[in-house]
């Protein structure tokens, strides 16, 4: 697995339309997509504009809430909600491959908040990239950002 580079970015809060979950480790292949794709239909229902998937894990129970970066106005319905990633100093690391590695880039920021003394808030997400053609030939290609909520120096 080649190195990943964790950037700090002072990031603006994002809005989101999610659905709320709390999820078993075991379970977020499933959920996390199933979420992502309600909420997607229930913003092109609405005419809502929507950006990129996203999965926010608010907490180690796995307190999640997925759904889909949202521009503009949308109605709360069917259990989709308003909500928006944290804001503020975030580390940052893309992870391109298939999801099943993303554990990797998690892995990564851990040791690069060790290596640098940065302190994780604990509130972490994934962005999904939108998805193209090559990928489905080429899984290598799949983007995905991890991002980590960070509060000073340890």
């Amino acid at each position: 697995m080649p190195a990943l580079m964790v950037e700090l970015h002072d990031l603006p809060p994002v809005p989101l339309a999610v659905l709320r979950r709390q999820v078993a480790p075991s379970d977020l292949a499933r959920v996390v997509p199933e979420c992502c794709g309600r909420v997607w239909k229930t913003l092109r229902a609405q005419g809502a504009h929507g950006g990129r998937h996203v999965a926010i894990y608010w907490d180690g129970s796995i307190r999640l809430e997925a759904g889909a970066e949202v521009q503009g106005p949308f109605t709360e319905q069917d259990g989709v909600v308003r909500s928006a990633t944290p804001g503020g100093c975030v580390a940052v690391v893309t992870h391109l491959g298939p999801y099943g590695n993303l554990g990797y880039a998690h892995a990564a920021v851990r040791e690069w908040s060790q290596a640098t003394s940065h302190r994780l808030a604990g509130p972490n997400w994934e962005i999904y990239g939108h998805w193209q053609d090559a990928w489905n030939s080429d899984p290598s290609l799949i983007r995905t950002d991890v991002c980590y909520q960070v509060v000073g120096t340890k």
